[in-house]
């Protein structure tokens, strides 16, 4: 009956040319703020696993890292990635003034990149300490629900079942820098996409929106196929990072903002209809490749994470505490 239902109402959105999207936050910054760790406990990443058994115990419990904001980085283009500009290229936790007519006591992302003075094009990537997991789970917490399987990082970086996007709505605190910021993206087939969203050269907080211009409101002129339902993987995106461009003929030096959130509207992949047979219960295909994809995103973050301490391990103490 449900099944059927449903038909009849696919039938109406193609007669009537009506198409709903989903509106998700892809992340939001002002849920990442650090505890007195300077860690967020929701997005911990242990990567000890995958440390070897030459670590003590002390040593492994160290090894976590998470999404909190402080954690962040900036990547410079190779023109203008110098020791000064590396130096005050940074990231950090910024409280909004509990009088703000927008975001009022929040803490939200604080960004600061140091552009060369030189005139020459550049860019700088604001991205996570590690690529965010699309297949992780969540550890399970005594007295509360089975955490989903693989929705660790759901609305914190990584949205599933996504189809065509819509649009995608930074919320950004500008200062009046005529730079261009993007959003990049990447997809379940580790495909990367730039979403060019728009200019800083504005004052005071401000939802600046790309609208996808090969969106089809009209169902009737949408190319319709078939989509095999099972054993397919949901499509997903999940955030790359926070792309600023500078162009030659523009101002260098330091340039500041403070990002909100990020929000996309999406049109479904896949519909979730009632079958008359569990195919997951009976096969289990999709877990046998999340379970796989899950322990190659361990696998290879664990390590790049572990080089990392070993390196700090080497620094002098001061510089390392700084």
């Amino acid at each position: 009956m449900k099944r059927f239902y449903l038909i009849l109402v696919s039938m109406f959105l193609l007669l009537t040319g009506m198409a709903f999207a989903e509106e998700s936050v892809l992340i939001d910054f002002a849920e990442l703020v650090g505890a007195e760790d300077g860690e967020h406990a929701g997005t911990l990443m242990d990567y000890s696993t995958v440390a070897g058994s030459s670590f003590s115990d002390d040593e492994k419990a160290a090894m976590k890292v998470s999404l909190a904001i402080e954690n962040w980085e900036v990547e410079l283009a190779g023109s203008s990635n110098f020791v000064k500009n590396n130096t005050y290229s940074l990231v950090k936790e910024a409280p909004v003034k509990e009088t703000a007519k927008e975001n009022a006591g929040l803490t939200v992302m604080g960004v600061r990149i140091n552009f060369p003075i030189n005139h020459f094009n550049s860019w700088a990537l604001v991205k996570p300490p590690f690529e965010i997991p699309a297949y992780a789970t969540a550890e399970a917490v005594e007295g509360e629900a089975e955490p989903a399987v693989g929705d660790k990082y759901v609305n914190k970086g990584v949205i599933k079942n996504v189809g065509v996007l819509k649009s995608l709505d930074v919320n950004v605190l500008g200062r009046n820098h005529p730079y261009h910021l993007s959003v990049v993206l990447e997809d379940e087939n580790n495909e990367q996409t730039v979403i060019p969203v728009g200019y800083l050269d504005f004052d005071g907080w401000r939802t600046i929106t790309w609208e996808n211009p090969n969106y089809i409101k009209e169902v009737r002129n949408r190319e319709i196929f078939q989509r095999p339902l099972y054993p397919k993987t949901a499509p997903l995106v999940k955030l790359i990072g926070i792309l600023v461009k500078r162009d030659a003929a523009q101002e260098g030096g330091d340039f500041i903002s403070y990002l909100k959130d990020v929000t996309i509207t999406y049109d479904k992949a896949v519909l979730e209809l009632e079958s008359d047979i569990d195919d997951e219960g009976v096969w289990g295909i999709l877990e046998e490749r999340e379970e796989a994809r899950r322990n190659a995103e361990l696998s290879r973050l664990g390590n790049l994470q572990v080089l990392r301490y070993l390196e700090s391990q080497k620094m002098h103490k001061e510089d390392q505490a700084n």
